[in-house]
């Protein structure tokens, strides 16, 4: 059950079909306690069923994305679960690996470490604020990164991952940009502005073309070449065949922009 007070820390807000999700914790630089989790579950299921929502942009309140778990804070910052330890769920938030096949932003505005990261690495785009730091801090406080070393070493070189990961060390937006953790570094009052122009340019493309494409991307990785293309013809049959396909051929043949339905 998520409280007004909960929801009050993770701000959800639409504009047309792009939704903003932000961290609103600023006074504890958005770092995560049991309250805030939930809040951060219930904006990422409410943006993942909003059909009308079709690319999210992340990002912090204050001077910091999010610095990661609240080690005083109350409640479980990784989530609450039924049943004992063996039966946990391994999958339980956006950050962990939830399916969310909508494009997602995250507008990096300051600090961003641990679950920050975390988040971060699961996103389709990174644009950092010149002011913003990213790093993985749990190693110099005794406990492994667990999805973070799962996922880092997937997406950087080897060795950039792992220096993260096994030093605990902090880096700036342009190290971040020059491993490939960022893809654009920019002024920081202009930070909001550049992730709302990108926004715009996905919600031009047919939403659900967008999900089958991301969906694409995420299952093919570890699959051999002809399952992928057999997945991928699959999903060509089934969005060829909604209203978004419909609309498409009509607006090529008429030649006007075409206006998505999503359904």
């Amino acid at each position: 059950m998520v409280s007004a007070d909960d929801a009050e820390l993770v701000r959800y807000e639409r504009d047309g079909h792009i939704a903003t999700i932000t961290y609103n914790r600023p006074e504890r630089l958005n770092a995560i306690d049991g309250a805030m989790r939930r809040g951060l579950n219930a904006a990422f299921t409410r943006f993942r069923d909003d059909e009308e929502a079709w690319v999210a942009i992340v990002t912090g309140a204050g001077r910091a994305f999010c610095a990661g778990a609240d080690l005083r804070g109350e409640g479980d910052s990784a989530g609450e679960f039924a049943g004992t330890f063996w039966e946990r769920p391994t999958v339980n938030s956006f950050e962990s690996g939830w399916e969310i096949f909508k494009p997602v932003i995250a507008a990096v505005n300051g600090y961003c470490l641990g679950y920050g990261l975390t988040l971060v690495t699961w996103c389709d785009f990174v644009i950092a604020s010149e002011r913003a730091e990213f790093g993985f801090p749990e190693v110099r406080i005794g406990v492994p990164t667990i999805v973070g070393a799962i996922r880092l070493p997937r997406k950087l070189n080897w060795q950039y991952a792992m220096e993260l990961l096994l030093t605990g060390d902090r880096i700036g937006a342009a190290r971040a940009h020059e491993i490939g953790l960022a893809g654009w570094v920019v002024p920081h009052d202009e930070l909001m502005v550049e992730a709302r122009a990108l926004a715009a340019r996905l919600v031009r493309g047919a939403p659900l073309a967008a999900r089958a494409i991301k969906e694409l991307a995420v299952r093919t990785a570890d699959l051999p070449m002809t399952d992928a293309i057999r997945f991928g013809e699959t999903m060509r049959r089934v969005a060829g065949a909604t209203e978004d396909a419909a609309e498409g051929r009509a607006a090529a043949a008429q030649r006007r922009e075409p206006r998505w339905r999503a359904r």
